[in-house]
């Protein structure tokens, strides 16, 4: 699989295209980096494809936080401005004045 360049970047909030929730992006995946067993468990008619850029979110939803990995096509970008509430968010960024989160400089992965 030949990697494409990621449309989006870390510290970016993003949103799923056709599930309720929401996230801030903290590691990318060139391509599917994930276990075929978590790949052939998403049904087949909206398995995304391998050879497109996977993102690591702190997610959440109306009911919890938690984190998800999604492909690049299942994304847009969240211009709600409003913060998140992931409590894993805080550990490794501080949200800018800007709404943008950005990577804490004593923080890696």
């Amino acid at each position: 699989m030949k990697p494409r360049a990621a449309k989006y970047a870390i510290g970016e909030v993003v949103k799923h295209r056709k599930y309720p929730f929401r996230g801030v992006i903290y590691d990318i995946d060139p391509v599917f980096a994930n276990t075929e067993e978590w790949w052939l468990s998403i049904p087949e008619e909206v398995r995304p494809a391998k050879d497109q850029p996977f993102y690591h979110l702190y997610a959440e939803n109306s009911e919890t936080e938690y984190m998800a990995y999604v492909s690049e096509q299942n994304l847009e970008p969240d211009d709600s401005g409003a913060p998140l509430r992931n409590p894993q968010i805080d550990e490794v960024f501080a949200r800018s004045d800007t709404g943008r989160y950005v990577r804490k400089a004593n923080v890696l992965n």
